[in-house]
């Protein structure tokens, strides 16, 4: 009799030390999960469109020329292949200015002047540091407060335009302000930059402004 009270009291203690290791293990799985929720999820970053993130680019860039943060300007320019001022529409290899990351970082605060190319008009010969060529000529107008394109011209007059000859596989914005009525409109002004991507990233190889030329 005494053994079969003892071989209970046995499997009594037994099982309340399975129940009391089950009970922790539960409670310790729901503190592991309790953990977790409340460990903030930090959410996925939105992944742009090209469309949307040459725009963004763009802005970048002209904010950059507007507040002359040419440092910043700098990190723009395609680290292979350079960068390219055309005066106008028309792109002319040969004349145009062209300066690889490196120079323009050099160049843009020495006053070295450079022969950009022609005035239209007058035929006389631009010659200006890359600083002043920047100021006075490539943001001769608030672009800032510009209307945007992509891929598309907005300023159209009577000069040539063999961009997309010459960068027909690449993408370009425009930035266009639009001529005033008292000049019926002739005074229009557009800035243009032309991207190409390398090693995931998108970068200027062309600066081209254009306006209504005689």
């Amino acid at each position: 009799m005494k053994n079969l009270i003892f071989l209970s009291l046995i499997i009594l203690v037994t099982g309340c030390s399975k129940e009391n290791k089950a009970s922790v293990s539960v409670q310790k799985n729901n503190t592991e999960t309790s953990k977790k929720d409340s460990i903030p999820k930090i959410p996925e970053p939105v992944k742009l469109s090209k469309n949307e993130l040459l725009k963004n680019l763009n802005t970048e860039i002209v904010a950059s020329l507007k507040s002359k943060d040419y440092d910043r300007f700098s990190e723009f320019i395609h680290p292979e292949k350079g960068i390219r001022f055309s005066m106008y529409a028309y792109v002319q290899p040969e004349k145009n200015k062209h300066f690889t990351r490196e120079e323009f970082i050099k160049y843009i605060s020495m006053r070295t002047r450079f022969t950009w190319g022609e005035k239209d008009g007058t035929g006389d010969l631009l010659i200006i540091s890359l600083k002043d060529y920047l100021e006075k000529w490539v943001f001769k107008g608030d672009f800032t407060k510009s209307e945007f394109y992509l891929n598309e011209f907005k300023g159209t007059g009577n000069s040539l335009n063999n961009l997309k000859e010459m960068y027909p596989s690449l993408d370009f914005t425009e930035n266009y302000i639009p001529g005033s009525e008292k000049y019926g409109g002739m005074d229009w002004n557009s800035l243009r930059f032309v991207f190409e991507e390398f090693q995931g990233e998108y970068y200027i190889v062309a600066v081209i402004n254009d306006e209504w030329t005689a």
